[in-house]
């Protein structure tokens, strides 16, 4: 064993530290592919066509990142579209004008041989001689490759919380934070009333910062005694008046339907219901999931009562806001 370690630790060595020789054909030695003047001109043209690439390819990723950013599918589309077509100009200049090309009329022999792997090799060398500046080009083919591989791969990093963490982490509810309904009138602890549910946001927000998954919640009133609130939940009802997302923890859809009892204690208790997949959450305990395919209870938002009557949130949500994902059990949201 320590013999077969010693032996792959050599061979590493020798594989980082030896630099291959290349033998440099004489000035008698014959030519396959004919010898051209290089082209200084060309060389100009791809480098910077191959750097332009480059370029557009990391303003495709800036502008997935900043979504905020007017005309934002149509940037997407405008810098991802520059970048290929300038790597696509590059390497037709380089193939019509750099690359010597030779076509060898002899077919290939039914096995390689040591001296048709010389030939190949010398071909593909000569057929470069045109290229005066091979670093530059090697600098330019890493920076074009490089940055349209990550190009490449930045939508898939959406499914991770790290572009666009805000619709996985962050809400617009903080403390102190009035509860508006959808005319942006503030809410009163006395509009809230037992067996109806409300819709209200985030005073401030505008109406399209209302689309966002965290701003919409639900409000419902209870009696107090009916309340079965878990102790990690206690104090966040304000006078009985209860706030959870409005937002199904299932599959993101509105929760827009309220089923409150009519004919206690034959009736089941009240709960609020997503229409769509017909996820139940009990509102009295916290709103754990009585019924349907939710995996997890909705975010409560805790509430307080100001000296004026108002409704305001006495900080963010208790848990993630939205569909289930992986990092929902991971994550809280912004205090």
């Amino acid at each position: 064993m320590r013999r077969a370690l010693d032996a792959i630790v050599s061979a590493v060595v020798l594989a980082l530290g030896r630099r291959r020789r290349r033998r440099r054909p004489s000035k008698d030695a014959e030519r396959i592919v004919p010898k051209l003047p290089s082209d200084l001109g060309a060389e100009s043209l791809v480098l910077a066509l191959l750097f332009l690439t480059a370029v557009f390819a990391v303003g495709f990723i800036v502008v997935y990142a900043v979504d905020s950013l007017p005309d934002h599918t149509q940037l997407l589309g405008a810098t991802i579209g520059l970048s290929l077509l300038c790597l696509a100009a590059a390497l037709i200049i380089v193939a019509h004008r750099l690359i010597v090309t030779e076509e060898l009329v002899e077919p290939y022999p039914p096995r390689e041989h040591p001296y048709e792997q010389e030939l190949v090799a010398k071909l593909v060398e000569e057929s470069g001689d045109r290229i005066t500046r091979k670093r530059f080009f090697k600098l330019g083919l890493g920076a074009a490759g490089g940055t349209l591989g990550l190009a490449a791969i930045t939508p898939a990093l959406s499914f991770g919380p790290l572009f666009q963490t805000k619709y996985f982490r962050g809400t617009p509810w903080r403390k102190g934070v009035r509860l508006v309904d959808e005319d942006f009138r503030p809410y009163r602890a006395s509009d809230i009333e037992e067996k109806d549910f409300y819709t209200a946001f985030p005073e401030g927000l505008s109406l399209d910062a209302r689309e966002e998954l965290g701003a919409p919640v639900v409000l419902v009133r209870l009696p107090l005694d009916q309340l079965r609130l878990p102790p990690r939940l206690h104090g966040y009802d304000a006078a009985g008046i209860l706030a959870y997302s409005k937002i199904c923890t299932h599959a993101g859809c509105a929760i827009s339907l309220y089923r409150t009892p009519l004919f206690q204690p034959d009736e089941p208790r009240p709960a609020l219901v997503c229409p769509c997949h017909y996820s139940t959450f009990d509102v009295a305990d916290g709103g754990s999931v009585v019924f349907g395919p939710a995996g997890r209870p909705l975010p409560m938002l805790p509430l307080t009562i100001d000296g004026k009557g108002f409704l305001r949130a006495a900080g963010n949500f208790d848990g993630e806001v939205g569909p289930g994902w992986w990092g929902t059990r991971i994550w809280k949201p912004n205090p």
